[in-house]
């Protein structure tokens, strides 16, 4: 409930009114659970999400004894998790926030893990370690880029567009091509 919170209004315009409105509990309580304030709050958040990817996404690609069934089982739990581009990303979402510097640190790690994921997942499956650092970096930057101008242009069907055309490069890549 708090990410969304988050999502919806952005950390700077995520107040404790809005948040005790969305969760039902009173400042007090609030600050009971989360005495760093809204902070820790979206530190939380940012835990839950770091969770997430790493257990649904980022450990499969690494792992997963077939990499190409781990690549696209992570296009499709990307278009789960951000609702086929209706749902903004929060870590970058506040990257380009105002509390960027206080989550620095966890923002780049989740990027680069991200990346260095699927750049493994490409590398153990026989694609060139260059290339495959290069679609996985592109790979991110697009899907980012997607959930970003899908919002901006209201047309949802833009990520689910560009995630086939991501899918098809990393087939490319895959067959070797």
């Amino acid at each position: 409930m708090l990410a969304e919170v988050f999502r919806e209004h952005g950390f700077e315009g995520a107040s404790l009114a809005v948040i005790s409105a969305r969760t039902g509990l009173g400042k007090g309580s609030l600050y009971h659970f989360f005495p760093g304030g809204k902070a820790e709050m979206a530190a939380c958040v940012l835990d839950g999400i770091e969770a997430w990817f790493e257990t649904r996404m980022f450990r499969p690609l690494r792992e997963d004894p077939d990499p190409a069934a781990a690549l696209r089982a992570m296009l499709a739990a990307t278009d789960s998790y951000f609702r086929s581009g209706q749902r903004i990303c929060l870590v970058g979402a506040f990257a380009l926030g105002a509390v960027r510097d206080t989550f620095a640190q966890r923002i780049d790690a989740y990027f680069a893990a991200w990346r260095d994921a699927v750049a493994a997942a490409l590398g153990r499956a026989g694609v060139a370690e260059a290339k495959a650092v290069d679609l996985a970096e592109e790979a991110v930057t697009a899907i980012q880029g997607a959930l970003v101008t899908a919002s901006a242009l209201q047309d949802p069907g833009l990520f689910g567009r560009t995630l086939d055309r991501i899918a098809a490069r990393i087939e490319a890549a895959l067959a070797g091509g």
